[in-house]
């Protein structure tokens, strides 16, 4: 069985199906509680990869098998930063600044000193504790969730539109959109990333 969320149904379900072979009798609902797939010796479930190993690993005591989608050919960005083109075109250096700022803030938080960060993300949401945090941030350097690939040249948040591109087409295969039925100029721009922001400060702070 494979246990999926809503929203993942019609997303990267959809993509499984078309390109992995999996069948929609495979599918059970994902609730965010591990408890089913713990059950089932023989299922998988959706989480995200510094999230629900943890939990997974607190709970049963054991590390679970972690599949990326992205190690799949699931090609797309995740948690990306998205504002109004209207916004770019009228106000472009008060979204540079924002862009660049974030980008600083994640290699700080990831390679410098996070403890203030950890301590007020805990308290203003307790769902969260510290070491918790601690044990996200450690899987996030281990695959590489953050910064990995081009980012190491180009700085965090680095965009390729061939990849934007090898991502719609996929979701087109899937059936989510019609060939054509989206401008991709419209959708991404690398205008604010792909300058190696931030690159002098993850070597600052780890030497390399």
């Amino acid at each position: 069985m494979a246990f999926i969320g809503k929203d993942g149904q019609f997303s990267f379900w959809q993509w499984m199906k078309s390109e992995h072979g999996f069948k929609d009798s495979q599918l059970k609902p994902y609730t965010f509680n591990v408890g089913p797939f713990l059950a089932d010796k023989k299922s998988i479930q959706q989480g995200y990869a510094i999230s629900e190993p943890l939990s997974i690993k607190a709970q049963a005591g054991f590390d679970p098998v972690v599949q990326l989608l992205a190690d799949n050919g699931f090609s797309t960005y995740s948690t990306t930063v998205e504002t109004r083109a209207d916004l770019i075109k009228t106000k472009p250096e008060t979204v540079r600044k924002f862009v660049e700022a974030s980008i600083i803030g994640w290699n700080n938080y990831l390679y410098g000193d996070n403890k203030a960060a950890n301590e007020l993300i805990a308290k203003t949401n307790p769902d969260s504790p510290v070491a918790s945090l601690l044990g996200s941030i450690e899987l996030m350097k281990k695959m590489g969730i953050v910064d990995s690939g081009e980012s190491l040249t180009k700085g965090i948040g680095a965009m390729d539109e061939a990849r934007v591109k090898d991502f719609y087409d996929k979701m087109v295969k899937a059936g989510l959109y019609k060939q054509g039925e989206v401008d991709l100029s419209k959708v991404v721009t690398t205008q604010f990333v792909n300058k190696g922001v931030g690159v002098d400060v993850r070597k600052k702070l780890t030497g390399k």
